[in-house]
């Protein structure tokens, strides 16, 4: 069993435990900078200083993010398939 580990993060000058794979706190940590500089961006760019507006842009944009690689991945997939099967045909041929 992966050993978990107790790790604070702050998001939008607010804190979140959290417990956590060990394996994975690097990402977390990644992904919590990238968040942060994502919502200075849009401090920055955009005439909005509410934190929980800024994050919601920040889910937005990252939740589309993720649905367009998954339909790139399901694309991807079908890809595959299509050519193992095209494969397999050629393999009964020869």
């Amino acid at each position: 069993m992966m050993e978990k580990i107790a790790i604070k993060l702050n998001i939008a000058n607010r804190i979140y435990p959290m417990k956590i794979d060990r394996d994975s706190e690097e990402y977390v940590r990644k992904a919590i900078k990238n968040v942060a500089e994502r919502l200075k961006f849009y401090e920055s760019n955009y005439a909005i200083k509410d934190k929980q507006d800024l994050l919601a842009m920040c889910l937005i944009e990252y939740a589309s993010k993720l649905e367009t690689l998954e339909k790139k991945d399901i694309i991807d997939s079908n890809q595959k398939e299509s050519l193992m099967k095209i494969e397999n045909m050629l393999d009964a041929v020869l």
